[in-house]
């Protein structure tokens, strides 16, 4: 962050980002599944649920990842508002008489998908209302894959280039419609969806199309099973892993 150096040191003001376990595991899999090594590999993860964020992996190694110094930082979400400008909360807490508290809860529980809407933190209830016409829902929906998107465009800059995206979480396993607008119009930066394998995602992780130069995978996360390998390593230094 651009902030005196000072704060970092007595601090430890930083970005640490979240989700870890998920984005380790999906990306391991990728490399089974793909038959493709750490080594030179450029690969984007999208955990995307009522938490959400996208991570930049380079040689297997997280590089950087939307979530900050708190979950709070990156994609739109059910109740999180992802990125604002810092300013605004000042102006609120002038206007609205706001506590830090208050402010806290507004950005954290009352934002995001839920704030947008005015009603639902549930993706697939705002999918349904605007599928129906609600047009606050449609806008909600076209917020959340619009930031996605834009997080995606600046990680393959980043990256310089990228070999795979892949999505996991709630949202990114399930919905066929958010994996589709995420990465329409992309076809510039050699990135095709095959729709009917959008579809079909459970069947067959790769929904990209042949001429596609990017892979797109759909791969279920698994949390627990990283949280509980990594803690048989530390008890009995065991190194068998599933994607090993």
């Amino acid at each position: 962050y651009g902030i005196p150096n000072r704060l970092y040191r007595s601090y430890k003001i930083r970005r640490y980002g979240f989700h870890g376990t998920s984005h380790y595991y999906v990306s391991r899999m990728y490399y089974k599944l793909s038959g493709g090594e750490k080594k030179g590999s450029k690969i984007i993860t999208c955990h995307l649920g009522n938490g959400a964020s996208i991570t930049a992996i380079k040689d297997g190694n997280s590089i950087d990842t939307s979530m900050g110094f708190t979950p709070l930082e990156g994609l739109v979400m059910g109740t999180r508002s992802g990125d604002i400008d810092p300013s605004i909360l000042f102006y609120l807490i002038e206007k609205e008489e706001l506590s830090l508290a208050n402010v806290h809860a507004l950005l954290n529980k009352h934002s995001g998908l839920l704030g947008l809407s005015g009603y639902a933190a549930d993706m697939r209830d705002l999918i349904a209302e605007a599928e129906d016409g609600d047009k606050r829902s449609k806008e909600a929906i076209d917020v959340f894959c619009y930031r996605a998107k834009k997080y995606i465009g600046s990680y393959i800059a980043t990256l310089n280039g990228v070999d795979a995206i892949i999505f996991t979480g709630g949202i990114g396993e399930n919905s066929t419609l958010i994996r589709s607008k995420i990465l329409s119009d992309m076809d510039s930066l050699g990135i095709e969806i095959d729709e009917a394998k959008n579809k079909l995602s459970g069947e067959n992780p790769l929904i990209s199309t042949q001429n596609s130069k990017v892979g797109v995978y759909v791969i279920p996360t698994n949390e627990e099973l990283v949280i509980a390998i990594d803690s048989a390593k530390i008890a009995t230094t065991s190194k068998q892993t599933p994607w090993a």
